[in-house]
Formats: C-alpha cells, sequence, structure tokens
C-alpha cells in the first residue's frame, strides 16, 4: 500500500490510501507508449569506436602501431591512412597529424594514424616506405574488423609522411595498393632538395661535392623521389603546399603536378596562400584551417565515392 496526504472538504487532514496495484497499472499505462515512442526512435547502428595502440608489424622485432577511428554505423566506410612527418628522424602519429583526425571523422571516413621506422641510422633511410606498405595491406586484410572498405582506401602523408606515401603508392605492390593520395607539401624531388635546399649547410654540400660518396648519396637520393616514379595508371593526387614554405619549397609540388599530368595521370595542386610549413601552424589562421581541410574532405569524398 501506498499512503498519500489530502485535505477533507471540512479542511481535516484524512488520509487515503490507494492500492499498490492501482499505481502499477497507471504506471505501466504510460510507460508502454513511452517505452514505445523510444524505441521508435532510437538508432541501433553501431557506435563510433577508438583504438590506440594496435600493432600491425613488427620488423626485426620492433613493433609498429596504429591509433584508429571508426565512424559509427555498420558501414564498410572509406578510410584514410594517415602518416606524419618529421623529416623522417622524428615525429608523433598523435601530434603531427592531430588536425586532420576530425575532420575526417566528421566526413564519416575511418582514419589510421600510424608509426614507422625512423632513420635515425642511416641505414634505415626509406626502410619506411615498406612500413606504410605494410600498414596498407594489414587494414585490406582487417578492413571486416573494422568496417571500412577496403577498395576505398587513400594514404595522406604531411612533408616526410607525404614523400613515404607517395612511394608506397607509387612504388608497392598489388596488395598495397590504394585509391587516392594526399600528400601535403612533400618533398617529391630529394636530389633537387639536397642540391638547393638552405636546410642543408654549405660546408658539406661542398665537401661531398665531387665526391663518390655525392653520387652514392644522391642515386638513393633519387630511388627515393617521387618525382622519378611517376607512372601511367598511377592512383590520382592532392598535393596541399603552402606558397611561403622554406623548408619544402612551393615548386615541389608544382614540378610534381607537371610530371603527373604528363603522365596522363590526376594531379591537383591546392595552394595554401602565404602559408609556410606545417599544418599545426596553420591552425593558427582559421582562414587557412578551414579552407584546406575543407578541400581535402570534399577531394576524398569524390575518390572514394562508392
Amino acid at each position: 500500500m501506498v499512503e498519500t496526504r489530502g485535505t477533507s472538504s471540512r479542511g481535516l487532514k484524512r488520509v487515503f490510501r490507494i492500492p499498490h496495484p492501482y499505481l502499477q497499472m497507471i504506471a505501466l499505462h504510460w510507460a508502454v507508449p513511452c517505452c514505445l515512442l523510444l524505441a521508435m526512435n532510437t538508432s541501433y547502428a553501431t557506435p563510433a569506436r577508438q583504438f590506440l595502440n594496435v600493432e600491425y608489424a613488427a620488423p626485426n622485432g620492433l613493433s609498429l602501431q596504429f591509433d584508429a577511428s571508426i565512424p559509427a554505423g555498420d558501414g564498410p566506410f572509406p578510410a584514410a591512412i594517415l602518416v606524419h612527418g618529421g623529416g623522417w628522424v622524428r615525429g608523433d602519429r598523435r601530434v603531427e597529424v592531430k588536425p586532420l583526425f576530425e575532420p575526417l571523422s566528421d566526413a564519416g571516413i575511418a582514419w589510421f594514424s600510424i608509426s614507422y621506422r625512423l632513420a635515425t641510422d642511416p641505414l634505415l633511410f626509406g626502410a619506411a616506405v615498406n612500413d606504410v606498405e605494410a600498414a596498407v595491406r594489414f587494414v585490406k586484410a582487417h578492413s571486416a574488423e573494422y568496417r571500412v572498405d577496403p577498395g576505398r582506401l587513400a594514404l595522406i602523408g604531411e612533408s616526410a609522411g607525404g614523400q613515404l606515401a607517395a612511394m608506397a603508392a607509387l612504388d608497392g605492390d598489388s596488395a598495397a595498393q590504394v585509391k587516392a593520395v594526399v600528400a601535403l607539401y612533400a618533398p617529391m624531388d630529394l636530389v633537387s632538395l639536397a642540391k638547393n635546399s638552405q636546410m642543408v649547410p654549405p660546408a658539406i654540400r661542398n665537401a661531398l661535392n665531387g665526391t663518390p660518396w655525392e653520387s652514392l648519396i644522391l642515386a638513393r637520393l633519387s630511388q627515393l623521389s617521387p618525382i622519378e616514379h611517376v607512372r601511367a595508371g598511377m592512383p590520382p593526387f592532392l598535393l596541399v603546399h603552402g606558397t611561403a614554405d622554406a623548408l619544402v619549397p612551393y615548386n615541389q609540388s608544382v614540378r610534381m603536378r607537371e610530371r603527373i599530368t604528363a603522365a596522363g595521370a590526376a594531379c591537383e595542386l591546392y595552394p595554401v596562400q602565404g602559408a609556410g610549413h606545417g599544418i599545426r601552424w596553420w591552425e593558427s589562421s582559421n582562414s587557412i584551417s578551414m579552407s584546406y581541410k575543407q578541400r581535402i574532405v570534399e577531394w576524398l569524398k569524390q575518390q572514394l565515392s562508392a
């Protein structure tokens, strides 16, 4: 029994005793339609999921990992593998490419931000291309687990990561092929960069000039230059580059676009007027931050359409 208190017509306090089963019937009368309405408006789609520290390869026992974000829903979703920059010797998958996380997620694109072998040992320079290819193969092999479409996979790389992404897309085997590539202020011609960049001290350049070491180094740089691997049938490229970049000159992307279009492949160059090197620094300008992100998302949606 449940007690409720009221006042009689004579002003006397009275206690009304209402049978408990009666209240249950009233509650049930209102609860059933409310629950039905709630159920009709509830989405049962698979929620968004985050993955941290997933190992995708272990060359020579070194664990290479990625973090991932998968949109809500059943998929399969288009996806992008992010390759951070850092001059091949440093960088972090959670820092350098962080400005891209939110716009990709908002666009319904799954993303995988990878770590790779850094070239702190000169003998490892170039090995990271194989790591990017391994990441592509891993995501494709586990596409059902991550609810992504293996046929709608893109590579996105910034700075040195753009060079690695471009090389993986241009020189990888069929199992590592992707649908599209976005390269932000990427060094595409390493030979030209080594000969002309202000970042290389003149003393070092002069010391190597005319020596056997010079020819060996330049030959290796040529092998790792995406501009030397352009071919017909390559995936479409979107090049994003600041016109005031002092580290990797804007002309690197201009010449890459010319080489790609001459080969009959598709390439778009999106200039970021007055911008220097690095999307983290671009975040300080709302106009720059919004414009390049919007173009990347629009372009990816076009290339990764079902």
